[in-house]
């Protein structure tokens, strides 16, 4: 298999879905703009080769770069990047070199969220209520329906960026009056709930091969927004709830051969599960070393054993419940980083720095930590971000 994997080198776990290729005997084709010599040595031993470019927003370069690797090495068989930011640019080359995967007829499918929704009714699951109202005027039904609070965001984008919470009618007037005229926004109805996602690997006949479940209590939304610690846990099992409406959605979009990553409200009030957003990629934050950590399962050997061989190992059991907790440089910690060592050690299976384009999000360094016992990993978050004062 002629694999070429755009931008090897950023996020870091990059390297591993690379060296798991590689391990499964793919000719691993990498196009970046990193140099060659600053990439870790893992990686370098992954690539079958590497064409640096000067700018990856630069699609003359890409196609001069897929046009070099077809010319030395066949036809390819795959192009990706499995990064949510460039799922557009995956699309156009492979439609531009008839390479297998989602081409950009399907794309905004999986972008733009008011398309999402369309999928989400086909599905059968509930979904959230939503306007695309550009002017205040045109939003007046939707309002008188929904509510206040009401969520904002991006029609087109990832992760809570340029995402609000509004409470009134004055908060919702400041808004249009200061909105980017360039970006399309949704208007949704706010649920008061947690967030759980459904996670996995989804083979070449739609066939889920392995799949898992996280728990966010925070808004990533309001953590983003107020600048606060996140923490989440990976779940040792799947409700059968979440799992139902999981696969539904999956089947929906008919997605095949692909990481996937479905986050699903579940209601306060009525215990509702609510599809929100579905993104064909690996989860992000450390959550595939989490999944890794709560099953005794290398999720990025298993997913290039799919893509390569349709083979996925298993199944796998739940072994531990493993929890992430960030913290923040502009807060004061009652626990030093020694305590934390020192009175969780046994427990802890990771502790990092976060790159400085996700620690708005995802905390400035952060820990990862597994029990068997919920409880035990909801004490080690507390006790990792309980502040002074």
């Amino acid at each position: 298999m002629n694999f070429i994997f755009f931008s090897p080198q950023f996020p870091q776990n990059s390297t591993e879905f690379c060296y798991e290729l590689h391990n499964q005997r793919a000719n691993v084709l990498g196009i970046g703009d990193a140099e060659y010599d600053s990439m870790n040595q893992r990686l370098k031993d992954s690539l079958t080769e590497y064409y640096k470019i000067n700018d990856l927003e630069n699609y003359d370069e890409i196609l001069r770069a897929v046009g070099y690797f077809t010319h030395k090495y066949g036809k390819i068989d795959r192009f990706e990047s499995l990064n949510e930011y460039w799922l557009e640019l995956d699309a156009q080359v492979r439609t531009d070199f008839n390479i297998y995967g989602t081409k950009t007829d399907f794309i905004y499918n999986l972008k733009q969220k008011s398309k999402m929704k369309d999928f989400f009714h086909k599905s059968g699951v509930s979904t959230v209520q939503f306007s695309t109202g550009r002017d205040r005027a045109s939003v007046d039904e939707f309002i008188h329906s929904a509510g206040f609070p009401l969520v904002v965001k991006p029609d087109l984008g990832s992760g809570a960026s340029m995402t609000y919470k509004i409470r009134s009618e004055e908060e919702l007037n400041y808004f249009f009056a200061t909105k980017p005229a360039y970006v399309d926004f949704i208007i949704e109805e706010y649920i008061d709930g947690v967030i759980l996602t459904y996670d996995g690997l989804v083979d070449i006949n739609g066939e889920v091969r392995f799949a898992v479940s996280h728990l966010f209590e925070q808004s990533v939304m309001e953590v983003v927004n107020s600048d606060d610690h996140l923490y989440y846990f990976c779940l040792k099992d799947i409700s059968p709830e979440v799992e139902q409406a999981g696969r539904s959605i999956l089947k929906a979009f008919d997605i095949k051969e692909r990481f996937f990553h479905i986050e699903l409200f579940k209601s306060n009030k009525d215990g509702r599960i609510i599809a929100l957003e579905v993104n064909m990629r690996p989860p992000g934050a450390w959550m595939t070393d989490a999944i890794n950590y709560a099953y005794d399962v290398n999720v990025y050997k298993e997913w290039a054993s799919m893509v390569v061989h349709n083979q996925v190992g298993g199944p796998y059991p739940g072994q531990y419940y493993v929890g992430y907790a960030s913290r923040k440089n502009h807060k004061h910690y009652v626990n030093s980083h020694e305590d934390i060592i020192r009175t969780y050690g046994e427990k802890i299976v990771h502790y990092n720095r976060i790159d400085e384009i996700f620690s708005r999000a995802s905390g400035n360094s952060a820990y990862q930590f597994r029990s068997t016992l919920l409880d035990e990993v909801r004490d080690i978050v507390r006790y990792i971000q309980q502040e002074e004062g």
